[in-house]
């Protein structure tokens, strides 16, 4: 496993654990003794950095990873990275609020959860436009102080966000989706973040499952689950253009004598300024191929390669707008 030093010291590994599906919610449910053994598997493979949000499963996630740690030495093994500023009422409802007072009941109810008296990285999991940011960028930097966190992050945030809330606070991460086909991040929020010793957690390595080439046109996904119900690359024509896309990147991981998963997220971890990339999963098995992402990497013949496929098989990249939650409370 390949480690980095976090922005403010903190060792992580460069492939984190993503538990948002361990959850359940927009993943058709999940499987707590297989999701359990999965946080296992991933630290006794060496990954350290797991990533939550209090929202995940409403909690579930977090309480999950808190029996997963069963030991003192596991939980001085693991870096836990959660998310505060998405809350969700009795009905499954889920909006932003970055208020204060929310944060403060929601670091309580996470360290409740997770069974621990610190977060090693808290992080605000979207920019709330009802609430301006030095609000909770002032509270962040308050449970820095007290303790509560090891250090800050902010999550889905572009540039601008960013420098506002630098005003106000220290910020060690920022978290952005990127993988090879959802690339907006590089722009400006990548070269900033690099300029500014900002570390970067890149969320949604594999697209969702997509780059792990086991999908087909033909593939179905339970009720509930945000690639049947929101994720347009999922739908029709796009698929189709998606798939043909990752066939041609799974015939030049074969050459390598990999996976295209290990294919997809070493790309990821190749470029400028990342420094963990997150690997979803909710079973040990989904992990294995976890380790054959270490101790290579592509070079720039590679690289033009996997542009040449990205660009001859999707002619309009489809972003991750669908994925960012209401700003009110939702009727009803």
């Amino acid at each position: 496993m390949e480690y980095a030093q976090f922005s403010n010291g903190i060792k992580v590994s460069r492939i984190g654990l993503g538990t948002w599906a361990i959850g359940g919610w927009l993943w058709g449910g999940t499987n707590e003794q297989d999701a359990i053994a999965a946080v296992q598997k991933a630290l006794d493979m060496g990954i350290s950095l797991i990533d939550l949000a209090a929202v995940y499963g409403y909690g579930l996630s977090e309480e999950i990873i808190a029996k997963a740690l069963d030991t003192r030495e596991r939980r001085d093994k693991a870096i836990l990275a959660t998310k505060a500023g998405v809350v969700w009422n009795s009905g499954g409802q889920v909006w932003r609020d970055a208020s204060a007072k929310s944060i403060r009941r929601e670091i309580d109810d996470s360290l409740k959860r997770l069974k621990t008296d610190y977060v090693d990285i808290y992080q605000l999991h979207w920019p709330d436009p009802k609430v301006p940011i030095q609000e909770p960028a002032e509270t962040f930097a308050a449970l820095l102080k007290e303790g509560k966190i090891r250090a800050i992050g902010v999550s889905n945030f572009n540039v601008e966000q960013m420098k506002e809330w630098m005003h106000y606070a220290p910020l060690h991460s920022v978290q952005p989706p990127y993988n090879l086909f959802e690339r907006e991040s590089e722009e400006e929020v990548l070269p900033f973040a690099e300029k500014h010793n900002i570390s970067v957690l890149a969320y949604g390595s594999l697209c969702r499952g997509l780059l792990t080439g086991k999908f087909n046109e033909k593939s179905e996904f339970p009720e509930g689950d945000i690639r049947q119900s929101m994720d347009p690359k999922f739908h029709k024509q796009n698929l189709k253009n998606y798939l043909a896309a990752v066939g041609q990147l799974k015939a030049m991981a074969e050459e390598k004598g990999r996976s295209v998963s290990q294919l997809a997220v070493r790309w990821v971890l190749d470029q400028p300024g990342v420094t963990t990339a997150l690997w979803g999963a909710r079973r040990p098995d989904q992990l294995l191929e976890a380790a054959g992402v270490s101790g290579w990497k592509l070079n720039r013949k590679d690289m033009e390669r996997i542009e040449r496929i990205i660009d001859g098989n999707i002619p309009s990249p489809l972003g991750t707008s669908f994925m960012a939650p209401p700003s009110e409370v939702p009727a009803g």
